[in-house]
């Protein structure tokens, strides 16, 4: 959610993950936490071997919940409702930069366009804004091995 661009698994996934964003966008809804897949998997749960039913994800799921428990100080279970305010996700964006918060990112597919994200400062997200400064210590997040660009501006690999 803190890195989501607009890019996915599909065209539905996308259509619906932008609907989910513009209704946190519009204070219309909290972020409720749930077991299992949520109302952002909608638009893959129709598929026959939908991989957000995978030991995997549940695995990632659980790590995202420990550590953003362990950052807010507060044990977070399903029904649990947070709200995404600009300060609440620049808290979260600024942990997520810092790698504090990464150890959900482990065997994601998706873990080269989070790190190239957050190394931007989050430029292009579509759930509330960019982080508006550069962290106190943006130097030591560039040299941060999950943060450092992949590729070049071309494509190439660095």
């Amino acid at each position: 959610m803190l890195t989501y661009v607009g890019k996915g698994y599909t065209s539905g996934f996308v259509e619906n993950y932008d609907r989910v964003a513009a209704r946190l966008n519009a204070g219309e809804e909290d972020i409720e936490l749930v077991d299992g897949p949520d109302d952002i998997c909608t638009g893959l749960l129709c598929e026959s071997h939908a991989h957000c039913f995978n030991e995997g994800v549940a695995q990632r799921d659980e790590a995202a919940r420990l550590s953003v428990s362990a950052l807010l100080n507060e044990t977070l279970a399903s029904g649990k409702r947070l709200r995404a305010t600009p300060d609440f996700l620049e808290s979260m964006r600024l942990a997520f930069a810092a790698g504090d918060i990464r150890q959900a990112c482990r065997g994601c597919q998706w873990i080269r366009l989070c790190d190239r994200i957050a190394a931007s400062g989050f430029v292009g997200v579509k759930i509330g804004e960019p982080l508006q400064a550069a962290p106190k210590d943006a130097a030591r997040f560039a040299k941060h091995p999950m943060l450092r660009p992949k590729y070049g501006p071309h494509g190439r690999k660095l």
